[in-house]
């Protein structure tokens, strides 16, 4: 079953009054890509974080956003430096004096230097409580990713057999135009040629020669089997289990190729109906085939 490369997913954990998000989104890419935004104080698990994606997805620009959730831990992300902040009071108490002031010095007065906050250093044991959170709630948010993904997949996958059975259709409609199609053309040239060459000077085994090579040119059925052998490994490429995104697409490009050969050599406009239908279809194919994993 192939996977979509766009999804969305959230997940959270919480303990001891910590509580954390992470949410994981993905689009289409030639490779994997992976982006983080999380606080700093697992910014150096960003590698642990990386193989745990790795493990999950292969293809897609994957962007994970982890955050602490402030409001439920009950703890500012700052602190007090109470030195600074007494000496912060005895100069301004000081400058009271000089300025012969009779304010007291206030709490707003000292909150206007911003040198007495502070961030809050966490001791070792929160720092790994965080990390755990962190690492659980990104787990749950990366299968919710991959479920999305699975499930779009589906519906991918659908999209892309109609599209590819369309194709198949149509080869078959040609075939079907095809059967009988050489005598036909040799018999039409033999007697174009006839009526415009004198009988006397007329090489008969010359003229048979050259009509065969001119038939043999316009011969598809060579490339209706390859296109039916590339038709029939992107069908069994859209079961498979594992990752076939750039097989699928390789696959597009040769039956790209196939159908443009029969068009320019089919000289038939029955023939090149059924083949523009083919490429809308292929091209619909082409598009869809981006995204999948």
């Amino acid at each position: 079953m192939i996977h979509s490369m766009t999804g969305f997913g959230r997940g959270q954990a919480s303990s001891s009054n910590i509580a954390i998000t992470a949410e994981a989104k993905s689009v289409n890419s030639r490779y994997l890509d992976i982006s983080f935004r999380m606080p700093k104080e697992i910014q150096d698990k960003e590698l642990a974080l990386k193989e745990l994606i790795q493990a999950k997805i292969s293809r897609g620009n994957v962007n994970v956003n982890v955050r602490i959730n402030k409001a439920e831990t009950g703890q500012p992300e700052i602190a007090i430096n109470p030195e600074l902040a007494k000496g912060y009071k005895g100069l301004l108490e000081e400058l009271r004096d000089v300025a012969q002031i009779d304010t007291a010095v206030s709490l707003r007065d000292l909150t206007k230097f911003e040198e007495i906050f502070v961030s809050r250093e966490r001791d070792e044991k929160v720092l790994q409580t965080i990390w755990e959170l962190s690492k659980e709630a990104a787990d749950k948010a990366l299968d919710q990713l991959v479920a999305m993904r699975a499930k779009e997949g589906k519906q991918l996958e659908k999209d892309l057999l109609q599209r590819v059975e369309d194709i198949e259709s149509k080869m078959k409609e040609v075939k079907t135009l095809t059967n009988g199609r050489a005598d036909e053309v040799r018999a039409k040239l033999l007697e174009r040629i006839q009526k415009l060459v004198d009988d006397d000077t007329l090489d008969n085994e010359r003229l048979e020669m050259e009509v065969a090579i001119l038939v043999d040119k316009m011969d598809i059925t060579e490339e209706i089997v390859r296109l039916q052998s590339h038709i029939k490994f992107f069908k069994e490429a859209l079961k498979s289990d594992e990752t076939v995104g750039r097989r699928l697409k390789f696959l597009s490009q040769e039956m790209n190729r196939e159908i443009n050969t029969i068009g320019s050599k089919a000289n038939n406009s029955e023939i090149s109906q059924q083949v523009v239908h083919a490429k809308e279809s292929l091209e619909q194919i082409r598009e869809q085939v981006e995204n999948v994993e």
